[in-house]
């Protein structure tokens, strides 16, 4: 194709938007919904996914050190501990630390009453330890239980099952609702562009008529599309950024509560801006394109 005709389509196609502005206007607001819907469907998927993986990495054991073991087996110990591979970090606290740090909890009239104790300590030499996954918990537990130096473990085992079975449970509700969203979605804007191409049917058979190929006349309809959905991407990733943004800031200024769930790890927008923006301009550019040229192939074929 000559650059003097790809010029003349594009600039065609550019006009269309201007000409046909209803139905372009039209189209433009069922895109921006359209959009908005998937999209913010899709933020509060990953960040309710977020939010699981927070209160999972929450989730520690602890392994209780048997009395009477020397240092160099504590720290040997730990080095096992460390070795194994579902393991993410390991923290030590000496009998003396947690003595202090439940000392330092206590009211002044308790301080009182255990300070006589205080030579007689009798809480073990601990680990905290944090995963990786949770789904093999009962696995690392159990080879930690069999390590040389180990008293007991202690892991909430059933909280895991369930934080797991919750975490498959919204990741299959939540692939259904944006899959379904998009399908819905895409039948109403093939369903509006439909309704535009129709209106100007004559001048598509009066192109055709006249020797026009058919790629000659899809290409305007399709830069015309491309043009309102890059539009609403721009217009739907600008909404989705201010209610997400206050959406955010209503739950951490309101619901401190469920900080402490790991909802302080939801996604800054900020982070996201790049990869939001890029997946709206695509998904509009590509779905007004493709939306246009099925409403098209009925029309063309005179």
């Amino acid at each position: 194709m000559k650059l003097s005709s790809i010029n003349y389509l594009v600039g065609k196609g550019i006009s269309s938007v201007w000409k046909n502005k209803m139905m372009s206007f039209a189209s433009f607001c069922i895109m921006l919904v359209s959009l908005l819907m998937v999209g913010i469907s899709v933020l509060a998927s990953i960040n309710i996914n977020k939010i699981i993986s927070g209160i999972e990495g929450k989730n520690e054991v602890i392994v209780i050190v048997k009395d009477g073991t020397t240092d160099e087996a504590i720290t040997a110990l730990g080095t096992s501990i460390k070795d194994i591979k579902n393991v993410d970090t390991v923290t030590f606290y000496s009998r003396e630390d947690a003595w202090q740090s439940m000392i330092d909890d206590m009211t002044k009239q308790e301080q009182e009453l255990f300070q006589y104790a205080e030579g007689d300590n009798p809480l073990p030499d601990t680990y905290k330890v944090s995963v990786k996954n949770i789904e093999k918990m009962a696995d690392t537990t159990n080879r930690m239980s069999t390590l040389e130096g180990v008293e007991s473990v202690k892991a909430s085992n059933e909280f895991a099952d369930v934080l797991i079975s919750v975490r498959n449970i919204f990741s299959v509700i939540a692939l259904a609702v944006v899959i379904a969203l998009i399908i819905v979605c895409l039948v109403i804007i093939s369903n509006t562009t439909r309704t535009s191409v129709f209106a100007r049917r004559k001048e598509i058979n009066i192109m055709k008529y006249v020797g026009a190929t058919n790629k000659f006349i899809k290409i305007p309809f399709q830069i015309e599309g491309t043009i309102v959905g890059l539009l609403a991407a721009v217009a739907a990733f600008i909404l989705t950024m201010f209610v997400y943004r206050g959406a955010a800031n209503l739950i951490q200024d309101n619901y401190q509560i469920l900080t402490i769930l790991g909802v302080d790890s939801l996604y800054s927008f900020r982070d996201i801006l790049i990869p939001v923006g890029i997946a709206y301009l695509v998904a509009g550019a590509v779905i007004g394109a493709i939306g246009t040229t099925i409403s098209t192939s009925k029309y063309v074929k005179v």
